[in-house]
């Protein structure tokens, strides 16, 4: 297999007040409208319909007792 490596031309180094600038929200932003943004951005990346329920694909998980 082959070994994965951290593509670094994406990140750059930044000070803390550089960084507490780039904050994707803002602070007067209350955390239950964070979550809905976060799972709208979320949505649009993997191309998921918002509305429709999220549904577990049961052929790749199972569960079994674990007997001693």
């Amino acid at each position: 297999m082959d070994k994965m490596k951290l593509d670094k031309t994406v990140f750059k180094a930044q000070s803390f007040e550089e960084a507490d600038k780039n904050h994707l929200f803002e602070k007067d932003i209350s955390l239950a409208n964070r979550w809905k943004l976060s799972f709208h951005l979320t949505c649009t990346i993997f191309g998921i319909e918002e509305n429709t329920p999220l549904k577990i694909d049961r052929s790749q998980f199972s569960a079994r007792k674990f007997n001693k």
